[in-house]
């Protein structure tokens, strides 16, 4: 039986979209949710966003895993990829490097 994988071109849109919504999540916690909690008092903004960033972030991760294991990647990128979602806006500058892999399989 054949394992049918979407393609390169497919994977790598999906990694960038994870990138996009990892920056997102995470500039959302950091510049409204926590501003939100300490400043209006409004703990469940942080309650909210926290664990959204943190779904979306293992789903980014497992998209890098995934995408490094199948070779779309290097793993020196993936590394990278992991790294810039650690600083708040990095996933944008991921978003763009991505932007200019090459998409031939």
């Amino acid at each position: 039986m054949e394992l049918l994988l979407p393609s390169r071109a497919l994977r790598l849109s999906r990694l960038r979209l994870f990138c996009l919504l990892e920056a997102a999540t995470l500039l959302i916690l950091l510049l409204v949710a926590v501003p939100m909690k300490h400043l209006a008092g409004l703990p469940w903004a942080v309650s909210l966003m926290g664990p959204l960033h943190g779904l979306v972030f293992l789903g980014f991760c497992w998209k890098v895993a995934n995408a490094a294991t199948l070779e779309d990647v290097s793993a020196r990128m993936g590394f990278k990829l992991v790294l810039f979602a650690c600083l708040p806006g990095g996933g944008f500058y991921s978003w763009k490097t991505l932007d200019s892999e090459p998409a031939s399989s």
